[in-house]
């Protein structure tokens, strides 16, 4: 994978609890591949990623808890759930930003400013 798909795959599998940024994911890389855990190669102007033998051989287990399984289920079912729909949204606005039409995006920039202001009510007790 290339840094995006990492970043990408992260957020999808601790349910949006951990959404690493460009700036932790691509030293971490360099990091792993000083080390000699991960190798790099080119795919186009792209660099992908790929565990080395050395790095296989210190990952965790495939049957066991994810490293991040901690966190995540120690979460409130509700915050989850609620991470999750975020991300959905997220998604779908980034599709509205990438295939609508100005007058979409117009119209979903509304009902975001809408949506944000009906949670402050909500958090305000006035909702």
């Amino acid at each position: 994978m290339h840094g995006y798909e990492l970043m990408s795959e992260i957020t999808e599998r601790t349910g949006g609890v951990w959404q690493p940024s460009p700036g932790s994911i691509y030293p971490t890389l360099s990091m792993l591949e000083d080390e000699g855990l991960i190798a790099a190669e080119s795919e186009g102007s792209r660099r992908t990623f790929a565990l080395t033998e050395a790095g296989r051989a210190v990952a965790p287990a495939a049957d066991g808890p994810a490293p991040w399984a901690e966190v995540v289920n120690a979460s409130d079912p509700g915050i989850e759930e609620l991470r999750r729909t975020l991300h959905s949204v997220r998604v779908a606005v980034e599709q509205v930003v990438e295939a609508g039409s100005p007058a979409d995006r117009e119209r979903a920039q509304a009902l975001l400013v809408e949506l944000r202001r009906q949670l402050y009510l909500l958090l305000a007790g006035q909702a």
